[in-house]
This record gives C-alpha cells, structure tokens and sequence, in this order.
C-alpha cells in the first residue's frame, strides 16, 4: 500500500470512530497520524525494510499505529478496521461525503432517524424530518439537500489526481506479465478529465490469460465482476472498476482512440469516416467495397487512424467535440502547454501561516525544481485560523525575503501576499501596505453563500484595485466537496480585460479553479492565465501538473499561461 492508501484508511477510521462517538483522543491520534503520512516524503514501506529504522521515529506516529501500518503493508487490513467495516455499512459512511455533514450530525441521523444511505437522508429531508432534529432546522435541512448532489458525484467519480495513483500501481503490476507489447490506460483518465469513472486498461499481449490471471491477483481487487476471452472486469476496494480488454497488434491503435473517447468526438469520427466509405471501430478502419466487403486501412496506432479519415492525431485533453475539428480545418490546431514551459509558481505558503514549510525551504524547493521566480503569498489577517499576517508581520517577512534574495540569484523571489475581498467588499489589508508588493493575490474565503451580485461585486472591485495583480481559485469550488459559489464569470472575465488583470488557475487536484471551459473562455478574451500551485508545503510545488492538464483541456498554449514567460519578460509585465 502507498502513503496515501494508508493515510486513507487511518481517515476513515477515524471518521467511522467520530460516527461511534468514540474517545475524542483516539479519534485525533488517527487523524493526526493520517495528516503525518500523507505529508510524509518516503514510502512507509521503505521505512519498515529497514531493520535499523522505526516508524515510532515519525512524530505523531506511537507504537499501535506503527503496529497498524506494518499490517496494512503486509496484508492491506487489521482487525480492528475490519470490525469497524462489519458495524458501519458502506452506505451509512457515504453520509460523510455530503458537505458540511460532518461525523457527528450524521451518527444522530442515524440514530434518531434509521438514515443509513444517500437516499435515506434525502427522504428524511423531502419529508422534513430533519428540521425537527436539536442542532438541525430548514436551512441545515436544505443545504443537506444542496450537497446530496456532491455526495452522489463524488461516489461515482473520483478526482483524477486520485485514479493517477490507482493507474500507477495497477501499471506497475501489469508489466509482470511476459509478452506484453503495449499498455495503455484510455477513457476519461486519459483524457485528463478531472474526475474519473472507470478505468479503461487496454493490452496488446501474447497470451491475454496471463493477462487477465495478472490482473485477478492485483492486491486492491475485491471482486472480478466478468471474464472472458479477452475482456474483464475487476472492481477495487475503492469500489472502482477497471475494464481491461486483450487486443491484436493491428488493432491496438484503434482501440485506444476508440475507448479514450469522448463519445461525442468519436460520433463526428465515424461520421466524417462514413462520408469517406470508410468505417471505424475499435478494431480499426476499413473500407467498404462496392460488394459490402469490408476491407482493412488502418488500426496499428492512433496516427494512422486519424490519418485514414483526413485528420490529425488530436491530443486526448482535445477530444471533446468543442473546438478540435474546426481547429483542424485550418491547421490550427494548438500547441498545448506542457510542464516544461512553466518557469515560475506565483502563489504558495510557508510557515507564517498555513504551510508546512519555511521560507527558505520554499525557496530551495523552487530552485531544485529549475523554477526561475516565485512569489510568496502567505494569507492576509482575515484568515484567522491559518494565522494571517497582519501589516507589521507581512512587512516583517518581506524584510526576510530581501535577505534572501541576496542570498540566491538565481532565482527571484517576488514579495507577495494572498489578500482576501472581504464580505462588505475591499480589501483586507490597506493600499499603502499593498503597494509594497511585488505580487498581490486576491481570493475569497468567507461569505461563499452571498447572492451572485455580492459575491459578484466583490470580485470586480478586487480587480479594480490598482495594486491587485490577479484573482486566485475565482469560482471557490471544491471537486466533489463544494460546489462554486455563486458568481458571473462574465462580468469577471470583462473586468479583468478591462483592467489587465491577471486569472489563476489553481493546480491544486482539489480545485482545478478555473476549469476547463472558463480556461478557453479566458483565452478568447485575452486575459493571462497563472498556473499557481497553491502549495502549503515544499511537496505542494508537484502539483503544478494536474493544473497544464486542466490548461490543456482548455486549448492553452504557453503563450496564454503568463508563468511560462522568461523572468526578465516577465518582470516587464509585471511592471
């Protein structure tokens, strides 16, 4: 199991020990050693090989929890998770994923009302039992309705930062298998959805019941749901299925275009294909003779496929039937932003606040990673819980961040700030105080349930501001945990044209704020897209793929992502 397999299931445990009511102590030392494992930079099972270490070592990490992970690591399970997993169904547990419905409230609906599911707590509140519960009332009551929505997505979809870690131990084991030519994972996962369904494993391979044997005896595999001769199905623990299917060679190609999709894309393939005389399927292109004989063209790769209908080879994060086939009849087609192009991060946290790590770790995390500038963006006072800076602090770590700027030259370290609209509108912080700023990040964190104007309203103000460069996370949304709130993204968009302002694009695999349709509707209005990281710890910084991605997905090229500029171009802007 992976650091963050086990972080999981030490969550779970204590979500499932908080809907028991157990010792509030035990339930944070499990929450508290899953926070520590997920932060960790080295494989729990690396620790464990090694004689001369302990994983009582890792702070927050005692002897029961140290026991429990070399169980997890040996057999994926210990007897006291699998009681609690006999005693608490599955269903009962997915009451946790409705938002703001934390452990505590949902043992009390099951308790008073028998709600052990996603349907039972929507009946319960289409009948208005829950109003009537101590601590409830109508407005809990509908906003549990608002969130059933997000649970339910979030039980069939999983962030696709999350199926990346399932495709990287699932591609591990496969490759165990001799005589396998070719592997590839197609469906949404490829196509850098930010969710993703099931998995699509496709395999050109000699013997597909080796395959298929290989497949069966994966660690995380509960249940192998069909088998065939070339096809089968396997659901995970997770309760995420994977569907592999053994092709030929010749076909190989074909296949992969087939089941990465989208649907609606391969609806205007085949189509273009029939007015051709051609026809295309999973199995490849083939002509249809004058006699109804179907002769084969092409299926060996995906270059081939498309080349036999008259098209390019469309990049995956493309094929949704928006823009690619118009784009490709006038060569124009873009050349999408990759990781390599990105040379600075303008938003990320240290210790100041929330971040895990310091000032100086920060910035040597950014020079290993060949970053050529960074911004610091710690949170403004109002962010109490993370410890926001007020003027005297935030201007006491800009003192710190000249210091070290002459320390290191060979990156620049710009002096920034993550300044929160507030709900009456404005700024958080003074002018002055913003005026010293090499970088003024402006977000919204309180007030998220304001009308559209407000919230609206907030937003344009910011953007107003002369000394706020650019909008962070503009939506507030939470992949299956939060929905945006309410704002017009048109409004937005027009006043950050109007003023020059930059939008972010927050990497974060939780965020992904903008998606990817405002990311095209940015581009088409001109307006400069920031790739930030929002990293709260050295590690954070890695997440900056998951946001190209989602630029890819929205047709960026470098020449939309402003951190893809050459610090001295850069700096240009800036001014």
């Amino acid at each position: 199991m992976t650091n963050q397999e086990i972080s999981a299931v030490f969550g779970r445990i204590a979500d499932m020990l908080e809907f028991q009511g157990a010792n509030p102590f035990r339930i944070r030392a499990y929450r508290n050693g899953a926070r520590r494992i997920a932060d960790l930079r080295e494989s729990l099972a690396t620790i464990v090989s090694e004689p001369s270490r302990s994983l009582t070592d890792i702070e927050g990490i005692g002897k029961d929890l140290a026991s429990k992970i070399v169980m997890l690591l040996e057999s994926g399970s210990f007897p006291m998770l699998d009681e609690l997993l006999a005693e608490i169904r599955p269903t009962t547990l997915a009451l946790l994923r409705v938002p703001g419905l934390g452990p505590k409230k949902a043992a009390l609906l099951h308790r008073e009302l028998g709600v052990a599911s996603l349907d039972d707590l929507r009946r319960a509140c289409e009948s208005q039992r829950v109003r009537v519960l101590k601590g409830f009332g109508p407005k809990t009551e509908e906003s549990i309705m608002q969130g059933l929505d997000i649970a339910a997505a979030a039980e069939r979809r999983t962030r696709w930062a999350d199926a990346d870690l399932v495709v990287a131990e699932l591609l591990a084991h496969m490759r165990a298998v001799d005589g396998i030519r070719q592997m590839e994972i197609a469906g949404s996962y490829r196509r850098g959805c930010e969710t993703v369904g099931d998995l699509d494993l496709l395999v050109d391979g000699s013997d597909s019941a080796s395959v298929m044997d290989r497949l069966g005896s994966m660690p995380q595999v509960a249940l192998v749901i069909a088998r065939g001769d070339t096809k089968m199905s396997v659901r995970l623990n997770s309760g995420m299925q994977i569907d592999l299917r053994v092709v030929p060679t010749e076909s190989f190609g074909a296949a992969l275009q087939y089941f990465t999709g989208s649907k609606d894309h391969n609806v205007l393939v085949r189509r273009r294909a029939k007015q051709q005389g051609l026809k295309v399927n999973e199995w490849g292109v083939f002509r249809i003779e004058p006699d109804g004989k179907e002769s084969y063209l092409a299926g060996r790769n995906e270059e081939e496929v498309y080349a036999a209908v008259g098209l390019p080879c469309f990049a995956p994060p493309l094929r949704e039937a928006r823009q690619e086939f118009e784009w490709a009849k006038t060569d124009a087609i873009p050349e999408l932003v990759q990781l390599a192009d990105i040379r600075g991060d303008l938003h990320m946290h240290t210790t100041a606040t929330d971040g895990k790590s310091s000032l100086r770790e920060m910035v040597d995390a950014a020079r290993a990673r060949g970053l050529e500038y960074i911004a610091i963006t710690d949170h403004s006072q109002r962010v109490s819980m993370a410890r926001g800076l007020n003027p005297t602090r935030l201007r006491a770590q800009w003192v710190e961040i000249e210091r070290m700027r002459k320390e290191v030259e060979d990156i620049a370290i710009l002096k920034g700030i993550e300044c929160d609209i507030l709900e009456k509108g404005g700024m958080d912080l003074p002018d002055d105080v913003l005026a010293e700023a090499d970088w003024v990040v402006a977000s919204i964190h309180y007030g998220q349930k304001q009308s559209a104007e407000q919230i609206t309203d907030r937003i344009m103000g910011a953007l107003e501001n002369p000394h706020v460069h650019i909008i962070a996370h503009p939506t507030g949304r939470l992949i299956n945990r939060r929905n945006p709130y309410a704002v017009d993204m048109n409004q937005v968009f027009l006043a950050a044209a109007k003023h020059g302002k930059f939008l972010e694009l927050n990497a974060n695999p939780a965020r992904l704020d903008l998606h990817e349709i405002h990311c095209a509707t940015a581009q088409q209005h001109g307006i400069p897209i920031v790739i930030s990281t929002d990293a709260h710890s050295s590690e954070g910084l890695d997440v900056m793929r998951y946001g190209i991605l989602q630029a890819q997905r929205g047709g960026l090229t470098p020449a939309d992502v402003a951190n893809t500029m050459p610090w001295q171009e850069f700096s240009k802007r800036l001014r």
